[in-house]
């Protein structure tokens, strides 16, 4: 397991933008944010391998940007043009070493570690 902390999340209106970090205390293998929201599963939002493959949810794809720093093992979320419906929990998720078959990346029963959220909130 690895160690995940977020931070980053607060409340904007809509049209707003909100920067996620989440810094890890080790080599992960691939990184993700999912988000939840009460009454809801737990969905993916988007992900990246060790390599910089990339995956968004058709919900995101345009408006938010998945980044890592690797020598910081710090992963990003950049939320722009925000609704009301991206409220929610967000989480930092990490698996550890590669694995075969290749993980689903926005699929969250495939991660192993988590961190322990943090809240975003958009007003209309």
């Amino acid at each position: 397991q690895v160690a995940l902390v977020e931070s980053g999340g607060g409340s904007v209106q809509g049209g707003g933008s909100l920067r996620l970090s989440c810094q890890a205390s080790g080599y992960t293998y691939y990184m993700g944010w999912f988000r939840q929201t009460p009454g809801k599963e737990r969905e993916g939002v988007a992900a990246s391998d060790a390599g910089g493959t990339i995956s968004y949810a058709d919900s995101v794809q345009g408006r938010f940007t998945i980044s890592k720093d690797n020598d910081k093992k710090t992963l990003y979320l950049q939320m722009n043009n925000l609704r009301p419906e991206d409220t929610g929990m967000y989480y930092c998720a990490a698996i550890r070493y590669p694995r075969a078959p290749r993980p689903s990346p926005l699929k969250p029963s495939e991660y192993k570690s988590w961190g322990q959220g943090t809240q975003v909130t958009v007003s209309s």
